[in-house]
């Protein structure tokens, strides 16, 4: 559990608000949730507060994956 008292469950995306990106949550240690790019990538440890993706967060990360994926910089 965070700060805000939201707990995500794993496989939920999420939008941190410390490093403001979206990402799945992929499991935690204490209080520290890490986090994974919804496309695969590395994963970040998210300190701060988390809380559920609005459905326009969830979709400009969608686009973001797809441009990336676009120019190569994905597999």
């Amino acid at each position: 559990m965070l700060m805000n008292g939201y707990t995500p469950q794993i496989g939920d995306l999420v939008y941190d608000e410390a490093t403001r990106k979206v990402g799945r949550a992929m499991g935690h240690v204490g209080g520290c949730w890490q986090l994974r790019p919804p496309g695969g990538g590395l994963e970040w440890d998210a300190n701060g507060p988390l809380r559920p993706a609005t459905a326009a967060e969830k979709l400009s990360a969608g686009v973001a994956m797809a441009n990336a994926r676009s120019r190569g910089e994905t597999p």
